[in-house]
């Protein structure tokens, strides 16, 4: 199913402009022994292309180029800390329309980003520094530019009244050994959303917005709840968004602690109840408090979206899944939320439960938000053959971003 075709503001139309012929790649470098799988990706043809033409290939030089000024750990800190910051707003203003494209791929692709983090990853776990690096320390560094060059680190509102705080979450680029092309249209919702004012019929609300790894260790790690704890007593309203199915959004009623083994971005794969803290307190299922029936009522794009109530629960005193379309039922085990049972699913489960857990779920709404597919057009859909972009799929990218925050429009 392709995504419909819309009309678009002006905006959207100069995102579709100068899409030119791909540059030829340049020869991949050798990969590192240290290399994580994502970051050995980089290696092939499309990733390069999409940084050169987006100039986030100067990313990796001047990186390489600061850690070397670096004389003791505690500059290494600071240097990583603030070029991953820079790379946030890179992403952001580019996205945004601020300061200079750098190449000819579109404005709104969330791309970049994702692959120059990975070059300054590399370049981390790789460095050698004089001054001597633990593995203990060089993790830590890489934390922290990942949690800066993700925005976690700059969330912040201007004071005053009249003025509502919403949150939103988005995701890295998933499924590339399938197509190393792929795009993720939350992440790139995030970017375009980050810092900016939405204008409802009870007065503005300020968005900031932050992205995630798709990885299960750094789930089990507690990357969401360390983004979210300081976050969630702030705010008005939050939802954490996601690529979901085929041609609409769904706001996923019910979340399920379920982790059902599908690779990560790591190729690593895990099957397990959701791993969190005090797990003998820990619930089955958590729920939406968006206002579900409000979005769903509202015009708010070309794509449908519906009040999704899907589960798979293995029912109490049973030991076989069984799909329930209306939602758990009492005592049941989770086996798949609405958003299934990979990180979609495990990011609104655990967003959800810190919101129950700190006590606002009677106050705060906030719950999980499915986006269609980002699709390629028909002509461009095999990965050995066709180009990094297209004129369809850049379309398909402004329209679902454009439609969510429309759906934050509603909700607020």
């Amino acid at each position: 199913m392709r995504a419909p075709r819309v009309r678009l503001t002006a905006v959207g139309l100069a995102l579709l402009a100068g899409l030119a012929a791909p540059v030829p790649a340049a020869a991949a470098s050798p990969a590192s022994t240290t290399d994580t799988v994502e970051e050995a990706r980089l290696d092939r043809a499309a990733p390069q292309e999409i940084l050169r033409r987006s100039g986030f290939d100067a990313v990796r030089p001047r990186f390489v180029r600061a850690l070397a000024d670096a004389r003791t750990y505690r500059q290494a800190e600071q240097i990583v800390g603030r070029e991953g910051e820079r790379l946030w707003r890179r992403a952001v203003d580019r996205v945004q329309g601020r300061g200079p494209a750098g190449g000819d791929l579109s404005r709104d692709d969330d791309r970049p980003l994702y692959w120059a983090r990975l070059s300054m990853t590399r370049e981390l776990r790789a460095w050698e520094p004089q001054f001597g690096l633990s593995e203990s320390r060089r993790g830590a560094l890489l934390g922290r530019l990942d949690e800066t060059s993700r925005g976690q680190s700059d969330v912040g509102y201007p004071r005053g009244k009249g003025l509502k705080r919403v949150f939103v979450t988005g995701f890295d680029p998933f499924q590339l050994d399938i197509d190393v092309r792929r795009s993720n249209p939350s992440g790139a919702g995030a970017l375009a959303l980050d810092g900016t004012v939405v204008r409802t019929a009870d007065g503005p609300a300020r968005v900031e917005a932050v992205t995630f790894p798709v990885l299960w260790q750094d789930f089990a790690d507690g990357t969401v709840e360390r983004a979210l704890k300081g976050v969630l007593p702030k705010v008005d309203l939050f939802t954490t968004v996601s690529q979901g199915r085929v041609g609409r959004f769904d706001i996923e009623r019910t979340n399920g602690a379920w982790r059902g083994g599908y690779p990560d971005n790591d190729n690593v794969s895990r099957t397990e109840t959701v791993p969190v803290s005090d797990p003998a307190t820990q619930p089955q299922w958590t729920s939406t408090t968006l206002p579900y029936a409000k979005i769903t009522a509202a015009d708010t794009g070309a794509f449908p979206v519906y009040d999704h109530t899907s589960v798979t629960e293995i029912p109490a005193g049973g030991t076989d899944p069984v799909v329930r379309p209306d939602g758990p039922t009492p005592g049941s085990t989770a086996r798949a939320g609405g958003g299934g049972d990979y990180l979609s699913n495990e990011i609104a489960y655990r967003a959800t439960l810190l919101r129950d857990r700190l006590g606002l779920h009677g106050t705060l709404p906030g719950g999980h938000v499915h986006t269609p597919v980002l699709q390629f057009a028909d002509t461009n859909t095999d990965p050995a053959t066709g180009t990094v972009t297209d004129p369809e799929f850049v379309r398909n990218r402004v329209t679902i971003v454009a439609q969510l925050r429309a759906i934050l429009t509603a909700a607020l």
